[in-house]
């Protein structure tokens, strides 16, 4: 599945390739006890494939990426499904200038998350908490940390900032990992990681707000 990005700086009129997988069948959420559908919000949602899935299955679905070819595609995509679907063009790092204000029973990440700088990921944090219902799940995928280290050659991230003296690595893709969920996530309890089944490292992680956050 090719996607858009979900936030802005170096990469916004990039594209990037993500794992999809099935809906119905790569979404480790929906092994569990059915949760009656509320309010989803999809973070980096790409053409729009998930958020059609959600809104076909009774979830009231509000969708953001920052391409705007990706979110017109989608806003498409609805409508030929005939589905429910908010789309909106926007950075998920600054979610109060989207027009999303929630409160959201489910937040729907599909390797948002792990394309964004580690520098912008508290905003991003702050940005689903203050939109979350209590008792709020979030369904995150991400690649682990050296997912797209070149395995053949040996380049690393690491081995660049060493080489080129004098030059500023402005981009890598960092990965995501449980403990920095947990650090970042502050009145969230990650719940469930569930390791994907990729070549690479890929991981689905289940965050749950507390039910009565301070």
């Amino acid at each position: 599945m090719i996607t858009g990005c979900a936030f802005s700086g170096s990469s916004r009129k990039h594209w990037v390739l993500r794992w999809a997988g099935s809906p119905r069948t790569g979404w480790p959420w929906w092994r569990g006890p059915a949760a009656a559908p509320g309010r989803v919000l999809e973070l980096g949602c790409g053409t729009g494939t998930n958020a059609v899935y959600l809104a076909r299955h009774g979830w009231r679905v509000a969708a953001v990426d920052l391409v705007e070819l990706a979110v017109r595609q989608a806003r498409e995509k609805a409508d030929a499904a005939g589905a429910d679907v908010t789309v909106l063009c926007g950075d998920a790092t600054r979610l109060d200038e989207v027009g999303v204000p929630g409160p959201y029973d489910l937040f729907f990440d599909l390797s948002c998350y792990c394309g964004i700088p580690p520098h912008r990921r508290d905003a991003y944090a702050a940005g689903l908490t203050r939109r979350a219902a209590p008792g709020a799940r979030l369904l995150m995928f991400g690649y682990g940390p050296g997912a797209f280290d070149d395995s053949w050659s040996g380049v690393t991230a690491d081995e660049l900032r060493a080489r080129f003296t004098g030059w500023e690595l402005a981009r890598s893709w960092s990965g995501v990992t449980a403990d920095e969920l947990r650090a970042r996530f502050t009145g969230w309890e990650l719940a469930d990681v569930t390791p994907g089944t990729n070549p690479v490292p890929t991981f689905w992680f289940t965050l749950l707000r507390d039910s009565a956050p301070a």
